[in-house]
């Protein structure tokens, strides 16, 4: 199960314990924000592209948008979102649960939108339909394993 992965994975980082599960669904921003009891921008999303042979994840606020020129320009690609079944390969979590944690497939990169830097603490999910973790986007960039800040979305500013 990929929360098991999630939990493992911030266990070893002494943060197991940080992670939240609620009795009701956080698989969309509305949802999990409603779930944490935050304004909804501040849930981390993580969307999941096909770039190449291998997949780019971009952690969003959860009020921004994909700019697809902005998308182009970054990645020399048009955005085009992974099947559920490509998420899962790619990712090895399911859609309303996917994160930046516990990645094993090295075709996958993680990036983080600059959507997120206005806020101090940001909600991802951790590996489940129903869970996330508050993180400062240090934390998260460094357990995500970035590969750095990107500015690819619209409509949050």
């Amino acid at each position: 199960m990929s929360i098991e992965k999630c939990r493992a994975y911030f266990r070893a980082l002494g943060r197991e314990g940080d992670i939240l599960e609620f009795d009701v669904s956080s698989a969309t921003v509305e949802l999990a924000a409603q779930a944490v009891g935050v304004e909804p921008a501040r849930i981390a999303k993580t969307l999941s592209f096909q770039v190449g042979e291998g997949c780019v994840l971009v952690v969003a606020a959860g009020d921004a948008k994909v700019d697809n020129s902005k998308f182009k320009a970054q990645f020399h690609t048009k955005a085009k979102m992974l099947t559920p079944e490509q998420v899962v390969e790619f990712t090895g979590h399911a859609v309303g649960g996917v994160c930046p944690f516990a990645i094993e497939d090295p075709r996958t990169v993680t990036y983080l939108d600059v959507s997120l830097k206005r806020f101090e603490t940001v909600y991802p999910a951790a590996g489940s339909s129903n869970s996330a973790i508050k993180l400062t986007c240090e934390e998260l960039e460094a357990y995500s394993h970035s590969a750095g800040w990107v500015d690819v979305c619209k409509n949050w500013a």
